[in-house]
């Protein structure tokens, strides 16, 4: 291995990872620059080693067996900002950066436009590989081009345009690949004191304002973080609905038919909740399905280690001493009970590593 990196072995996983949990990765690199995590990667491929490369672990699912190979931790550092003249601002944010971090950042900087993704844990790096988005707004709204190392051609690809990633719906071209690291990400952002237009209706209530307003963008940021403070949605040490991986569960985008037959199944009430999607679909709440199909919050899995947030029903968290395979049991457990109550297949949001439902 490079003289870039430190090496260590046998490290756990558990101790990367916001569920804490995960067996050990065989060799773990951490790499401080993005020629220290093309170097790690590359030398990896050489020795035909497995690799797994990780952030912050936020949407991680590792098994309780650990990773074969080598892990490159990626934790290059570095934002910069490039002002234009017509009220926009180009940020350059490292893939290494703690994103929550770079909101703040960019707000310091009297920038907007991240404001709803405020308090969203993890490395900026993995915000295009999954397509963040919280409150309204998407990452692929204002992602421009992202830098990465192509373990294919063994070359860095620099300005590789946003439409290139095929970014759709908590998901992207990049999500569950190893042959293509994020090294940086460029954001068009707009420069001032006001965020962009208010377009979720529960922020807009937080805010007291229509749905389209635009507030101060430093208050849309405090409003965002009550709000994932409330369903145990911002990392805490001491608060175990918080050690999970955010949403276990993507919300099912489903034809306008299909919805109307789940609405049917839950009893044609109209209190289903359902929102407009692309090309005539609707999507449909998971966490709203897994409690009508009898998940309530807090529910514990088999030992009581692992359960459902007591705050958000969508979250799967670890009680402390839980394990995988007890956290996915619990997963499979949901999953299947919504699939027999609605004929809905819901689909795991974070990245499984080593395991699978």
């Amino acid at each position: 291995m490079s003289t870039y990196a430190p090496i260590r072995l046998a490290v756990p996983l558990a101790e990367l990872t916001t569920l804490r949990l995960g067996g050990p990765a065989q060799r773990l690199v951490r790499a401080d620059s993005a020629e220290a995590v093309v170097d790690a990667v590359r030398t990896a491929a050489a020795a035909g080693e497995p690799l797994l490369v990780l952030g912050g672990g936020s949407n991680l699912v590792v098994s309780d067996a650990g990773v074969p190979g080598t892990t490159v931790w990626v934790a290059n550092t570095g934002c910069s900002v490039e002002r234009g003249p017509d009220g926009t601002a180009l940020l350059t944010v490292a893939a290494g950066e703690d994103w929550d971090g770079v909101v703040a950042g960019a707000l310091a900087d009297g920038l907007a436009g991240l404001e709803c993704l405020s308090g969203i844990p993890g490395r900026a790096g993995a915000v295009p590989v999954q397509n963040v988005g919280a409150y309204g707004v998407e990452i692929a709204e204002l992602l421009v081009d992202v830098d990465l190392y192509d373990r294919r051609s063994g070359l860095v690809r620099e300005h590789v345009p946003a439409r290139e990633l095929r970014l759709v719906y908590r998901g992207s071209a990049l999500k569950g690949r190893d042959d293509a690291v994020v090294l940086r990400i460029r954001l068009a952002l707009s420069v001032g004191p006001l965020s962009a237009p208010i377009r979720y209706a529960e922020l807009a209530g937080a805010l007291g304002v229509s749905l389209g307003e635009r507030v101060p963008a430093a208050q849309v940021r405090a409003a965002v973080l009550a709000l994932r403070r409330s369903k145990a949605m911002v990392l805490d040490a001491a608060d175990h609905d918080t050690w999970s991986a955010g949403s276990f569960f993507t919300n099912p985008v489903l034809s306008a038919a299909d919805a109307d037959r789940v609405a049917a199944a839950a009893g044609g009430d109209g209190a289903m909740p359902r929102y407009p999607a692309p090309d005539g679909q609707v999507k449909l709440s998971a966490a709203w399905l897994i409690s009508r199909a009898g998940f309530e919050r807090g529910r514990p899995g088999a030992g009581g280690r692992v359960a459902l947030s007591s705050r958000h029903s969508l979250a799967l968290t670890n009680r402390g001493g839980g394990t995988t395979e007890e956290l996915l049991a619990l997963a499979r457990e949901v999953r299947d009970g919504v699939r027999d109550t609605f004929g809905v297949w819901l689909t795991p949001e974070p990245v499984l590593v080593g395991c699978s439902l």
